[in-house]
């Protein structure tokens, strides 16, 4: 019978990915900053105004801090959501003399507005509730209550949890993932699911869920591809890769690498030292841009390959699954990878091998 009940309860539980110690642990830390700095802050200002800081606000911590990839959590919704609750509430509490009725048409015209503007941000049907049954100190403001404390407390807490996301390593604000280069899907999403396919599904949803498009597309696309991945055999980077490396030296001159591009028909090229290690990648338009400013004196001293090459260089290991290479190739647009082993360039894998590994394991696939 207990274990029964048992089995009932663990049907009511959220299907939620619990995350480690550390990440939770980071959670109420985060929680913990937003609050005391965003409250110190809204008391220092308001001084001693007694509704210098307002409860929903904890509620808002939970999306900010908690779940910051949620769409609930993003800038406008918590912003707009907020405001669009205050003015709702204030409205209420000034003209419907019951507080019941007050609050409760507060919240629902609320929701029907947020969800209108695309803003909804649950914490804010708290902030309706608050501008009605906040008291005298409450009522005495009127529609100041929307600049402060809604407004003022808002936009302090999302500045702590942009800082503190960020130093985490998070994108926050959720910024939507697109094809820079044209309107049109990426290579990989032209062979497999597409933009407007997960947005037909969505259409014919009749409840919000909460997940973007662009996170619930990223989530299907490496799903598909570790599927795909166990569909075909493995190479490693060391079986493809070119061992014979044409590179250049940090210590080149600038000419010299214009005349290597050109007798090599070559657009971009890894950079070493003169202990063999990979220190850099120079392409042929950053030599281009440096002739179109050897012209003016402040560019004199740039001379060598080392002056203008960019130090920030993709690289994988001679053991590296070269299906880990594919998303580089194919959504980045990159002409080769280097190769490194122990600091050291030991081969370059190029947008041929790769276009030669996948034709092989196309044709293992139809034959079987």
């Amino acid at each position: 019978m207990f274990h029964t009940q048992l089995e009932w309860l663990n049907t009511l539980k959220p299907n939620f990915k619990v995350l480690p110690l550390k990440e939770r642990l980071l959670c109420g830390i985060g929680a913990l900053l937003g609050l005391a700095i965003s409250s110190f802050i809204s008391w220092y200002v308001l001084g001693g105004f007694n509704a210098w800081y307002i409860a929903p606000m904890g509620a808002s911590s939970v999306l900010l801090f908690a779940v910051p990839a949620s769409p609930l959590a993003q800038p406008w919704n918590m912003v707009v959501g907020n405001v669009i609750a205050g003015v709702i509430g204030v409205t209420c509490a000034m003209y419907i003399p019951g507080q019941t009725e007050a609050f409760s048409i507060a919240v629902a015209l609320s929701i029907f507005l947020m969800m209108t503007t695309d803003s909804l941000h649950p914490p804010s049907g708290a902030v309706a509730i608050t501008a009605v049954l906040g008291g005298e100190p409450v009522h005495q403001l009127g529609y100041a209550f929307i600049f402060y404390p809604v407004l003022l407390n808002s936009v302090l807490l999302l500045v702590v949890a942009i800082i503190f996301n960020r130093m985490l390593g998070k994108q926050y604000p959720q910024v939507a993932q697109v094809n820079t280069r044209s309107k049109d899907p990426t290579p990989t999403q032209k062979v497999s699911i597409q933009p407007k396919d997960i947005q037909e599904v969505l259409d014919q949803q009749t409840e919000l869920l909460d997940i973007s498009e662009y996170d619930l597309q990223k989530i299907i696309l490496q799903a598909q591809e570790k599927a795909s991945a166990r569909a075909v055999s493995q190479f490693c980077c060391q079986d493809i890769m070119s061992r014979d490396v044409i590179s250049l030296h940090a210590e080149d001159d600038i000419h010299l690498a214009l005349n290597k591009f050109k007798d090599m028909n070559l657009m971009s090229l890894p950079v070493i030292n003169a202990e063999g290690g990979l220190v850099g990648t120079l392409a042929l338009y950053e030599v281009v841009e440096w002739f179109k400013r050897a012209a003016d004196p402040k560019a004199g001293w740039e001379h060598k390959v080392r002056h203008i090459m960019s130090k920030k260089v993709v690289t994988v290991q001679p053991m590296q699954p070269v299906h880990d290479l594919i998303p580089y190739f194919v959504e980045r647009s990159f002409n080769y990878i280097p190769v490194v082993e122990q600091q050291r360039l030991v081969g370059i894998i190029s947008r041929a091998d790769m276009i030669a590994v996948l034709d092989r394991q196309l044709s293992t696939l139809l034959k079987q």
